[in-house]
């Protein structure tokens, strides 16, 4: 078993008290949502649920699944397996398929950005095979692969059969999976530049120009929507996971099964109204945040950096107190290389009154290669000269 290095730092965060906090009472579930399957509210950066209605009942997600086919693209590009210029080729199968699409024909080639678009914003089942042909070589492969993330997460109501969320049997997630799915992507800060965007275009400076307009109408007429992804069949109604940000507090809002498009965003703005009134974040660290070091063994370099995976925040009631609040850095020992930029080196943990509000892996920095021959016998030599003095 590995060994832990510990260092606890005491943090004291304070907050103004709001006089209308003291007369607001905590509305009741009951309250905020009605007239769908299944609802989720959280707040993206501790997880925290504030909100939630059936949320682990297994239900179709339609292309709500496309919210993992982006966590999957997004994960590549940050890896550097994938760049955003890179030329896409539509095979004969992405381009077959049915449903919402952006009309890509066999052989035609789009740069990585533009599928992510015709993906976020359009809806594209032809771009989504497409990617994930381009990425694990056939869709086949990127359906393990998505699968493969539903068990790195820990989710228990998720199984993939497709990218694109067209029916199809014992394809089906929960609430509850979805929105953990969001905030994975999340990490991602610039997956809302594709989200986010109401509309744009396809195929600019051509006869084929291609308007695209946001499936998320929210994306326009809610003050801090930036994505994330609407789905609708006929066996899953209209279904949506929604993400808002207001005062550096970013939440993350899902329903299943909503009888109309209208009652899916009028659903989701309850949430949304509900998280913003009642509740505010301290941010505590930015991803990619450095922590602390991590020694490696054999590695081309001796040490690298851990940081933070993900943005961290403590979550209170708005007017709440906050303070004396423990961190517990745990930096993981005898780490040897190699090490790829991403792999877990350590943790971070945000404590109050004993209890463990928040707890985040520590990431390496960059990859560390393994030393060469000569790097560790000159390593060893200089030891042993060292030593002999």
């Amino acid at each position: 078993m590995k060994q832990l290095v510990y260092l606890i730092v005491t943090i004291l965060f304070t907050s103004i008290w709001a006089p209308s906090a003291l007369a607001a009472e905590e509305k009741k579930s009951a309250d905020i949502v009605s007239n769908v399957k299944s609802a989720i509210l959280i707040e993206r950066d501790t997880g925290k649920v504030l909100y939630e209605k059936n949320s682990k009942e297994k239900l179709p997600p339609a292309s709500m699944t496309k919210i993992m086919t982006m966590l999957l693209i997004m994960e590549a590009i940050d890896k550097g397996k994938l760049t955003w210029d890179e030329k896409i080729r539509t095979s004969e199968r992405a381009a077959s398929m049915g449903g919402s699409q952006i009309f890509l024909e066999p052989g035609e080639e789009m740069t990585a950005k533009e599928m992510m678009q015709g993906i976020a914003i359009g809806s594209g089942n032809d771009a989504s095979v497409a990617m994930a042909e381009h990425i694990a070589g056939s869709e086949e492969a990127f359906i393990e692969m998505m699968n493969d993330k539903v068990k790195e997460l820990g989710l228990k109501d998720t199984v993939f059969k497709n990218t694109t969320g067209l029916p199809e049997s014992g394809h089906y997630s929960s609430a509850y999976d979805m929105a953990i799915i969001a905030k994975e992507l999340l990490k991602y800060e610039d997956i809302t530049k594709f989200t986010g965007l109401y509309e744009s275009y396809l195929r600019e400076n051509t006869d084929k120009k291609f308007w695209l307009v946001n499936t998320n109408k929210l994306v326009r007429f809610y003050p801090g929507v930036d994505g994330l992804k609407t789905g609708f069949t006929a066996e899953a109604k209209y279904c949506l996971t929604a993400t808002a940000q207001k005062n550096g507090m970013r939440v993350i809002a899902v329903v299943f099964g909503a009888p109309t498009a209208k009652e899916r965003n009028a659903q989701v703005t309850k949430m949304l109204d509900y998280a913003f009134s009642q509740y505010q974040t301290q941010p505590v660290y930015k991803r990619n945040q450095t922590i602390g070091v991590a020694k490696v063994s054999k590695g081309q370099e001796k040490t690298v950096e851990a940081v933070t995976s993900e943005p961290l925040s403590l979550l209170t009631k708005k007017g709440e107190k906050t303070k004396d609040v423990k961190q517990k850095v745990t930096i993981q020992k005898n780490l040897k290389a190699p090490i790829k930029k991403g792999d877990q080196v350590g943790s971070v943990k945000l404590i109050r009154n004993g209890k463990v509000i928040l707890n985040s892996p520590l990431v390496a920095k960059k990859d560390v290669k393994q030393a060469g021959f000569w790097t560790l016998y000159k390593r060893s030599f200089g030891m042993f000269t060292k030593a002999g003095k």
